[in-house]
């Protein structure tokens, strides 16, 4: 299995951190936040990654280089302004490949195991991993029924983790160019195609600068 690390945004929540630094290599515990996916993503056997760049994405590239310092592979998906989720994921699909692939936002860190995740279902598009909401994010996302079926209304809600299994043929059809996964996702959800998976053991949305520096403390401690 491949897996795609979204690391193209511009990082406006994490300002004025990312006036210099693109978000990906903002530091926690001694190293830079991608690094931590690249080694979880490491020992669980991924090894062929593939990592969309657009802010500062020279700086991302000469750090990271072809990943062999961190016993990975990188291939480097470049937009020359950020195509949103959907659209980078549709520019990447050559690197990708035609079978389903593991995508992880590169804001979040996460201790779930890659190779602990399900295989998509049957017809399935997508397995999203949930967690339980956090504190500043309540009313969460979505709903996952008890047969596994995640729905776009309902209750109780769970918080979308930003690690997903997808099949690539959810934005096969789309059109090149920047747009948004989270229409696919619903549109996917109400012809009972997206399945979760509840993670309860730790994660972290890394989107400010003071969840970041609790999320340092908390690793180095």
């Amino acid at each position: 299995m491949k897996a795609m690390i979204l690391a193209a945004g511009l990082g406006k929540r994490m300002r004025p951190l990312t006036d210099r630094c693109p978000k990906p290599l903002l530091p926690v515990a001694g190293r830079p936040l991608i690094v931590h996916h690249l080694a979880r993503l490491q020992a669980a056997g991924i090894v062929e990654i593939v990592v969309n760049v657009s802010y500062r994405a020279e700086q991302i590239m000469a750090t990271l280089g072809d990943g062999a310092d961190y016993g990975v592979r990188i291939a480097w998906s470049r937009e020359e302004a950020p195509l949103e989720t959907g659209g980078g994921i549709r520019q990447a699909l050559g690197l990708l490949g035609e079978a389903p692939f593991l995508l992880v936002n590169g804001d979040v860190w996460c201790d779930l195991d890659p190779a602990a995740l399900p295989a998509l279902g049957a017809g399935d598009l997508a397995r999203l991993v949930l967690v339980d909401n956090p504190t500043h994010h309540p009313g969460g996302d979505f709903h996952l029924a008890h047969d596994g079926r995640v729905h776009p209304e309902g209750e109780p809600r769970l918080t979308f983790a930003g690690i997903s299994l997808v099949d690539p043929t959810l934005v096969a059809d789309e059109a090149p160019g920047a747009f948004a996964l989270a229409p696919l996702l619903r549109s996917a959800m109400t012809e009972g195609r997206v399945g979760g998976h509840h993670h309860r053991g730790d994660w972290v949305d890394v989107g400010t600068p003071e969840r970041l520096a609790e999320l340092d403390r908390r690793l180095r401690g």
